[in-house]
């Protein structure tokens, strides 16, 4: 793979490359994957979404479903608004809070639909940890919302509101919380981490990993030697928290993933982690750091238990294309383009085509759920549940 860098790209990666080496030196030679990820993504100033480049779309580094569509955005508003609608009725400002914009698409598509349905929304609230991305988002929103006249309050904040009554969503934010790797030697598992030798960041193999730490999965099923694989501690506390301020109300999301079961069987021998630069995907993680993004699939079985172990009433998922097809996006597709003129309908189409078919979004990417306190019966939310897990079987 031959990518050209500017001379300013080059220096860039350099200096993140050797604040990353004088960390592994002030650790005695080995640090975390997760210490690792966390500098080479949100490092201040330097980090892959802390350092200004371009991310999204066609001139970035990888394309997500509000990109591809407004069609995504106006489907999730079929869930959504019985949401919004039983909040109203309750009293309580109506109120999204988007993890993670991007560009700020998935909320104007949002905001347009809604407005199409004849609904209000009161306030819709972003947390964006990069600033050159709330900066697009801004002036993107700001542009929508004075377009469709509407009242809307739109804020950036910091953190997660207490006791937060609404809607809470994040389009592809989990698989970019930092995760650790482990590693299948002689019969244990071992944190597998990251050192610095002739001039190159390297795996290294670390101390045996405690077994109270590990899935029942890797407990109970043999694997090969040298099997890699992910843990996701900080994911796992992210939804804790997230569970715990949300009141009252829906939390959605979607990413790439799969169930414990899936997510560690034993012909998954590397893992899930990818980073990607310029829309290559590059096996190995230590490829121009600060200019790559990282990624790993999510593991949902354990997602959905930390949820579940801050009082969420049920937890959903299904794949994307089976939540897009039950939430009417074919519908939608109808409402705003005809069939019969292949000029306008066309692009239409080959948006759908990308976020359903199995062979790209419709069945890697997973649309997870859970609802605390509510009412309302949710489009979208009709297949199976989470193996082992509770929920009336709405996703």
């Amino acid at each position: 793979m031959d990518i050209t860098l500017t001379s300013l790209e080059t220096e860039h990666s350099a200096l993140l490359k050797g604040k990353i080496v004088s960390q592994i030196a002030s650790q005695g030679g080995w640090l975390p994957f997760s210490r690792y990820m966390e500098m080479a993504l949100y490092e201040p100033g330097m980090g892959y979404y802390s350092a200004g480049a371009h991310k999204l779309g066609v001139g970035g580094d990888f394309t997500t479903a509000p990109e591809l569509s407004p069609l995504f955005g106006a489907a999730i508003c079929s869930t959504l608004l019985p949401v919004l609608e039983g909040l109203k009725e309750k009293g309580l400002p109506t109120q999204i809070l988007e993890f993670g914009a991007g560009t700020g698409k998935l909320a104007i598509s949002i905001l347009t639909r809604l407005n199409d349905l004849g609904f209000d929304l009161d306030r819709y609230d972003i947390i964006e940890i990069s600033p050159d991305l709330a900066q697009r988002q801004k002036k993107q929103i700001d542009d929508a919302l004075k377009e469709l006249k509407l009242s809307t309050q739109c804020h950036w904040l910091n953190s997660l509101p207490i006791d937060f009554k609404g809607v809470i969503i994040a389009n592809e934010v989990i698989d970019a919380i930092p995760c650790d790797t482990i590693i299948y030697q002689g019969g244990f598992w071992y944190w597998y981490g990251v050192s610095f030798e002739n001039e190159r960041l390297i795996w290294k193999t670390g101390l045996p990993v405690e077994q109270d730490l590990l899935p029942e999965s890797l407990l109970s099923t043999h694997f090969s030697e040298g099997y890699v694989t992910e843990l996701h501690a900080p994911a796992n506390a992210w939804m804790h928290q997230l569970a715990k301020q949300l009141n009252t109300g829906l939390f959605l999301t979607f990413d790439y993933g799969f169930p414990e079961s899936e997510y560690y069987h034993p012909q998954r021998l590397e893992g899930t982690l990818m980073a990607h630069h310029r829309h290559h995907a590059i096996q190995d993680p230590f490829h121009l750091p600060g200019l790559c993004d990282l990624t790993t699939h999510i593991e949902w079985s354990q997602i959905a238990r930390s949820a579940l172990a801050e009082n969420a009433d049920d937890v959903y998922l299904t794949n994307q294309a089976a939540y897009l097809l039950d939430a009417g996006i074919g519908d939608i597709a109808l409402e705003i383009g005809d069939p019969s003129d292949p000029k306008t309908f066309l692009p239409i189409s080959n948006a759908l085509q990308k976020l359903l078919s199995e062979a790209e979004m419709g069945e890697l990417f997973k649309a997870f759920a859970f609802s605390k306190n509510l009412d309302a019966v949710l489009p979208g939310y009709s297949l199976e549940d989470l193996p082992g897990l509770r929920g009336r079987n709405r996703f």
